[in-house]
């Protein structure tokens, strides 16, 4: 059995009667962030160093604001600030220019433009478990309320919320509830997390893919069936460019445009990440894959002295941009639940290594997109080659093969002309139309 986890998106039917508490307890969400964020400035200015959220939590758990959540969602807030500050410091090694997590208010303007004052605004509220009371019967939940926000000895010490989810959801095994605001509809919504037990199925075949990640093409995939598949990366460059430039134009990078902005930015690479895995599931299921060896790429930022990479301007952005390590965990998630079994591989020297005959030469890479060998005379796609090689496990010590053995003679057309898959927005990865060109 494999337990997942799945969040689905519900309705707020009494949204008139919880409204108002829940706008509070946002309002204090974010209240908490702004605190623990100037605490976390402080330390940073003294010593340096980054405080965790364990050491948030210890420094502020008496504090006023600490009270305006239950105790598990006053911590969620803590995690997301230090995971917050923890990405600033990792972004600050390739570009100088970034900026530590800015504070949650919103600006409010006159009508010549001048700003009059300063709100919080409504932040995620998170409730684990010991926050929760859940009644499937009735879709209902109990959300505990901070301290804060208890008014009198009779009060309730909950907010009662009645949910409506799309057809056909069942809720059961709720882990965590999160309530949501958006400012467009101007409305909260629940996001209800439950754990699922589901029975993994048996592996779809026998063979082996390879998936060599990259920036131009974020994926390139080699199946053992002599078949090679590119996803190139343009929309996440795309966005790379044109969201940051976005939030630079906005008066706060805390304000409420700047962190619409951010989110929006995070949803679609979490879009095209889900996409581009299940496309890539997919096609394994169709080639009968039951292993996917990818490309591990711990310490690709950093030298062999444990030093920043220095890319460039543009190249350091792409290169921070580059998550393929949440795009793993979301292809291993994905892969799982349909019996292929996802392993990380050593990708040293794949990129500069003929996969037809073993040779290894870093000018064999004459430019991007094209690798010429020397050796054997092959001339192929480069990233495709890279992926091959990932695919054969090159690198692994235990393989006994010799290198003629592991490599062979083979048919090297695949390898040249992979299938192309272009993202769109509305539907997906879609092929891309091959031109054939007939003039003589």
């Amino acid at each position: 059995m494999l337990e997942v986890h799945r969040t689905h998106r519900a309705k707020i039917l009494n949204h008139s009667q919880v409204a108002e508490i829940l706008d509070r307890h946002g309002w204090s969400a974010s209240k908490l962030w702004n605190v623990a964020n100037y605490h976390s400035r402080e330390v940073w200015e003294e010593t340096g160093e980054i405080p965790d959220h364990g050491d948030l939590k210890d420094e502020l758990k008496t504090h006023n604001k600490y009270k305006g959540l239950h105790s598990q969602s006053s911590q969620r807030v803590l995690e997301e600030l230090a995971e917050a500050f923890n990405s600033w410091y990792e972004k600050r090694k390739s570009d100088d220019r970034a900026n530590p997590p800015g504070y949650r208010k919103r600006n409010y303007y006159d009508t010549d433009g001048n700003r009059v004052h300063e709100e919080h605004p409504r932040s995620t509220v998170s409730w684990k478990q010991n926050g929760i009371r859940h009644d499937t019967k009735n879709n209902r939940v109990r959300l505990s309320k901070g301290a804060n926000h208890k008014e009198h000895p009779r009060a309730r010490e909950y907010i009662l919320v009645e949910y409506e989810t799309r057809p056909g959801v069942t809720v059961e095994n709720l882990q965590q509830v999160r309530a949501v605001y958006y400012q467009a509809k101007e409305r909260w919504e629940l996001h209800l997390v439950c754990t699922d037990e589901i029975e993994t199925p048996a592996a779809p075949g026998t063979e082996t893919a390879g998936i060599d990640l990259g920036i131009s093409n974020f994926a390139a995939v080699a199946y053992s069936t002599e078949a090679a598949d590119l996803y190139p990366g343009t929309r996440l460059k795309q966005d790379g460019y044109y969201f940051p430039k976005e939030i630079a134009k906005c008066d706060d990078s805390g304000g409420e445009r700047a962190t619409r902005l951010h989110a929006k930015w995070s949803e679609r690479r979490t879009h095209f990440f889900h996409g581009l895995a299940k496309h890539v599931v997919q096609r394994c299921i169709e080639k009968g894959v039951g292993r996917i060896n990818v490309g591990n790429l711990e310490g690709v930022r950093e030298d062999e002295n444990g030093n920043s990479k220095n890319w460039g301007r543009h190249g350091n952005l792409d290169l921070h941009g580059w998550a393929f390590d949440r795009f793993t965990n979301i292809l291993e998630y994905k892969a799982k639940v349909e019996g292929i079994e996802v392993v990380e591989v050593d990708e040293s020297a794949t990129s500069k290594t003929c996969c037809m005959c073993g040779r290894e030469e870093d000018s064999q890479r004459v430019e991007r997109g094209l690798y010429v060998c020397e050796e054997c005379d092959a001339a192929f796609n480069a990233d495709v080659n890279g992926a091959e090689n990932i695919r054969l496990n090159i690198n692994e010590k235990s393989n006994s093969e010799s290198p003629g053995q592991l490599f062979g003679d083979r048919r090297t057309g695949w390898l040249a002309q992979p299938a192309v898959h272009l993202y769109d927005l509305s539907s997906g990865f879609q092929p891309q139309e091959q031109v054939v060109d007939c003039k003589p």
